[in-house]
């Protein structure tokens, strides 16, 4: 099993730093919201858009699938009684030359293989179509 480890420290009442590894990203963690820091609910879709992009990375070679670029388009739904993320929708543009089939194969093995993935569609409504750009 792999295990992660990160910190967060509270700087000031406006924001936040996350730290692992040698990397180091700024939270929104102020009441009134920051436009220059990722809030929680954008943290957990970005976390989720990067799962999509490294699994592409992970399996396209396997598949010997050609692609020049991936775009992820997310959009969640935040419920405020209990709050949680209701549901998310996205979009996987994939601009590639390869067929429909393998295209949908390609989403098939992005959405059984995905860590972060597998641990939304358990938590929420995870909706999501992939298109050639």
């Amino acid at each position: 099993m792999l295990e992660y480890s990160v910190s967060a420290i509270r700087r000031d009442a406006h924001g936040s730093t996350a730290s692992t590894k040698e990397a180091r990203i700024v939270l929104d963690t102020d009441v009134a919201g920051r436009s220059d820091a990722f809030n929680p609910a954008e943290l957990l879709l970005a976390a989720l858009a990067a799962c999509m992009i490294k699994g592409i990375e992970r399996v396209t070679p396997m598949l010997k699938f050609e692609l020049r670029g991936v775009e992820v388009v997310l959009h969640g739904v935040r419920q405020d009684a209990p709050p949680k993320m209701a549901s998310i929708d996205y979009e996987l543009i994939i601009d590639t030359d390869e067929s429909e089939h393998r295209l949908e194969l390609l989403h098939t093995n992005v959405r059984k293989y995905g860590t972060i993935t597998n641990t939304l569609a358990a938590a929420t409504k995870l909706r999501g179509v992939i298109r050639r750009k």
